[in-house]
């Protein structure tokens, strides 16, 4: 009933936002002369707005071409090197480039966003490496006969998308160089438990490193909204409440997900105030004829609103084991019967990196991994913290670009493997 609901208004919306498109269109066009006079131009802004606000949007494409490196321009190419039910493992090359770089597997969140919210982190790191990143799948679009997916398959992709990796290091080989892996926000404790099993099993694809930025690790430490609503309700609440059935419309019917749209809500609401002030500065921008800085609000926004489902196995266990029972800081963690044991974690060195103004991940929860390996060599372990960055800021943007982004790049040079 839920996801109904949510297809009937939004189809309400596209209508509205179709119509307010073209009325802005209209008032815009320089052959109509209302829209040199009285308040048209004020109209057709604010129509532009709302149309923008309302829209619809599908799943991103990355279209990452060309990256500059020591002030030359290099073409790169996209590909897709393993695909998967639920997700998909995409490979970006850089023309021109040695090809003994490092590779690089960014882990990004199955959190309601696709894998194009870190285009920024991908493009950054192009410079410096190889890139492989986790292409999830929207899971309304996955059939149910492919099976569920849970946190325990979530490593098992991990593992396996990290052991084409480096194969495609080594040839096919064991004896060359070995990969690095960076975790965004949420998949920092699938990783780092996928990390803790390669040791364990003396792996030769264990990453040489494996940086964490902004992840739940242990959110005891500085729990911020989100980990308290997460604490205030039994699972049971969770499972009821905001478990919605996939209709009949999507590839996936039948399977039970966390809608997309939910999880976007969530998040809006968390700063309602400094969105609606977003939109209200681009209103003022499109008033004043600055384009530039209106089209990158509604860039933000493009990518910001394009969402898909989570499995409901994957969000509830993860809920349960990640924000109520700290089964991993507390050395409970079960990985399909098999005790998760961090403290197995010897040859890997760990990079966490935070956000001074991170209200989604607090201070000290990523943090918290360096504490919990202690048979790691100190010389192994790194904290970096950004200051003045907020959760989005420690992965893209200039912040990330100039400041986060180097540190990441000399911690995969000094433990190349």
């Amino acid at each position: 009933m839920l996801y109904h609901a949510y297809e009937l208004q939004r189809s309400w919306l596209n209508s509205a936002s179709a119509l307010a498109s073209i009325s802005a269109g209209m008032l815009n066009n320089p052959s109509n002369p209302f829209g040199y006079m009285g308040m048209g131009p004020m109209v057709a802004n604010a129509l532009d707005v709302f149309a923008h606000a309302t829209a619809h949007y599908g799943k991103p494409a990355f279209g990452i071409t060309e990256v500059e490196i020591g002030g030359q321009p290099h073409t790169v190419i996209e590909r897709v090197a393993l695909k998967r039910p639920f997700g998909d493992l995409l490979h970006f090359t850089v023309e021109g480039t040695p090809t003994d770089r490092p590779r690089l597997l960014i882990v990004a969140p199955m959190s309601g966003h696709y894998a194009t919210l870190l285009r920024g982190t991908v493009e950054r790191m192009l410079e410096s490496a190889d890139v492989f990143i986790t292409d999830w799948a929207d899971a309304k679009m996955v059939p149910t006969d492919a099976g569920n997916f849970d946190l325990d398959e979530y490593i098992d992709y991990l593992i396996e998308f990290t052991e084409h990796v480096h194969a495609d290091a080594n040839q096919g080989g064991s004896g060359g160089p070995r990969i690095h892996m960076m975790a965004v926000c949420q998949p920092s404790v699938p990783a780092f438990a996928a990390v803790a099993l390669m040791n364990l099993h003396k792996s030769p694809a264990t990453p040489a490193t494996l940086t964490m930025m902004g992840g739940p690790i242990d959110t005891r430490e500085c729990p911020t909204v989100v980990n308290n609503m997460a604490m205030q309700r039994p699972i049971e609440w969770f499972r009821q409440s905001v478990i919605a059935t996939v209709p009949h419309k999507y590839p996936g019917m039948g399977r039970r997900v966390y809608p997309g749209f939910m999880q976007l809500n969530a998040f809006m609401s968390m700063n309602l105030s400094s969105h609606m002030q977003s939109h209200y500065e681009m209103f003022k921008h499109l008033t004043a004829g600055d384009d530039a800085s209106a089209q990158a609000t509604k860039t933000f926004y493009d990518e910001y609103r394009s969402v898909c489902d989570m499995t409901a196995e994957f969000y509830l266990q993860t809920v349960e084991e990640v924000f109520q029972k700290h089964s991993i800081p507390k050395g409970e963690f079960r990985h399909k019967g098999e005790l998760v044991d961090i403290t197995k974690i010897t040859d890997t060195a760990l990079l966490a990196i935070e956000g001074e103004r991170d209200d989604i991940s607090g201070l000290g929860q990523t943090k918290a991994a360096l504490k919990l390996t202690p048979n790691l060599p100190e010389s192994k372990k790194r904290y970096y913290m950004a200051e003045g960055a907020g959760h989005y800021g420690i992965f893209n943007g200039s912040r990330w670009r100039t400041k986060v982004a180097p540190v990441v790049e000399e911690w995969i040079a000094a433990h190349g493997g």
